[in-house]
């Protein structure tokens, strides 16, 4: 599958409505489009999903390492994948925009805001070029696509001032039909403020397709390790039943990887349940609960016969991991910013409030104090961590994990446990080896 990345010069400057605008161009030509996003973003993605179809898929150095990194770029189908960079393209000292291109050899399309500027856009091109080589980053800054830029003159300008060996891939015309609203921890989800087709396809209009497809490359094969293809499970016991799993899906628990869900369907039984939307607890070997946005929820969780179940069995023994969202909602209460206080599941000896800007940010390594639901005692787990919440423990609680990098839940500790049940502040995508030890403990 051959793909191309979109970078930014900085964040804010039009990455996702460039590469929705992409994938609407390449789509109606007719090209099979898989997309994906450089960086642990849960959002980005779900706009990639509803205009190209399929889901977008994860690409992280920090997360995954580099083979794994190009795993999951293999796992996707297409005939083109275009990846939206993270930031500015060389911003992110874990997995930057230039780091995912360089680890999947593909050359990058520099996304410029070209609303004030002509040569000025041009020069910003060769600027990023040539950092490259400053940056000790051996990537193809191939060209330009012109963001808010109008037609006549002012795209002709931009044309013109590009050198020999910088393309002008089209531009995109300042439309206010193509803001997405955003709100805490980012942009509304893709199912909630879409882009709409008019605006889509006005926005596709005038990027070169043709010169799109002409610079898109292959990556290299996925190294082989151990006599079989890196990425591959190890094969299922037949006479092993499958554990079913169950995992929150609704709009409470909306963070989760793509590649997550593919991992537990490999191993075991999926048994989706909305807890936020009033189903109970499925019958299960295991619950796994993402991340999401449980506080816009938080009343419709505590009415919920979900979390009542699943604070019984979870106290009899039921393994149970809870990302973020998750954590929150195992926890004792949660306060939103708004000075409500609802009951939670109560599994998790913690209260959690809810704080006006972000309380953490960042790639996070952890490693394991004792053997856990997602790491044997000692074992390092890579992911990260954004949210707005904190967590009040109870003096007796005890932590899974302390944190080599991140802030984790308190005083450098994360993974708060009780019976069988983890919570964690910390995202993991399954190339961590999280998810596989979350399987093989049912």
């Amino acid at each position: 599958m051959k793909g191309f990345v979109l970078g930014g010069t900085s964040s804010g400057v039009g990455k996702t409505v460039a590469t929705l605008a992409t994938i609407r161009a390449l789509d109606r030509e007719g090209v099979a489009v898989q997309p994906a996003k450089a960086g642990p973003d849960f959002i980005d993605p779900s706009h990639h999903e509803r205009v190209a179809g399929r889901p977008s898929r994860t690409l992280d150095r920090w997360l995954q390492g580099e083979a794994g990194l190009r795993r999951n770029y293999h796992r996707g189908e297409g005939d083109v994948c275009v990846v939206e960079g993270v930031m500015g393209l060389y911003d992110g000292d874990g997995s930057s925009t230039a780091m995912v291109a360089e680890a999947l050899d593909l050359p990058v399309v520099l996304v410029v805001d070209a609303k004030a500027g002509m040569e000025s856009v041009a020069a910003t091109a060769v600027g990023f070029r040539e950092y490259a080589a400053h940056a000790g980053r051996d990537i193809d800054v191939a060209g330009v696509i012109a963001q808010r830029a109008h037609g006549g003159r002012h795209a002709e300008g931009i044309r013109e001032a590009l050198p020999d060996g910088l393309t002008y891939f089209g531009r995109i015309a300042p439309d206010d039909d193509l803001e997405i609203p955003d709100r805490h921890l980012g942009l509304h989800m893709g199912d909630e403020s879409p882009l709409g087709d008019g605006a889509l396809d006005a926005a596709a209009e005038h990027l070169r397709v043709d010169r799109l497809r002409a610079v898109a490359r292959e990556p290299p094969e996925p190294e082989r390790a151990g006599g079989r293809p890196t990425g591959t499970i190890p094969s299922v016991d037949e006479d092993t039943a499958r554990p079913r799993v169950a995992v929150a899906r609704d709009d409470a628990f909306r963070f989760v990887y793509p590649a997550t869900l593919e991992r537990i369907r490999e191993r075991g039984e999926l048994v989706p349940f909305a807890p936020a939307d009033g189903e109970g607890l499925p019958d299960c070997d295991g619950v796994y609960l993402p991340g999401g946005y449980p506080e816009n929820y938080a009343a419709d969780l505590a009415a919920s016969p979900a979390l009542d179940t699943l604070a019984d069995r979870a106290a009899d023994g039921l393994p149970v991991f809870g990302e973020c969202g998750g954590l929150m909602a195992l926890s004792e209460s949660l306060t939103t910013t708004a000075g409500e206080t609802h009951e939670m599941a109560g599994v998790l000896p913690a209260d959690v409030a809810m704080h006006e800007r972000y309380r953490a940010l960042d790639h996070v390594e952890l490693q394991a104090r004792t053997d856990t639901l997602t790491a044997a005692a000692g074992e390092r787990r890579r992911g990260h961590e954004f949210h707005y919440s904190s967590a009040d423990t109870a003096e007796d609680a005890r932590f899974a994990f302390d944190v080599e990098r991140g802030d984790g839940i308190d005083d450098g500790r994360d993974g708060l446990t009780e019976y069988r049940t983890l919570g964690t502040y910390c995202h993991c995508h399954p190339e961590s080896g999280a998810i596989d030890a979350f399987l093989d403990a049912l």
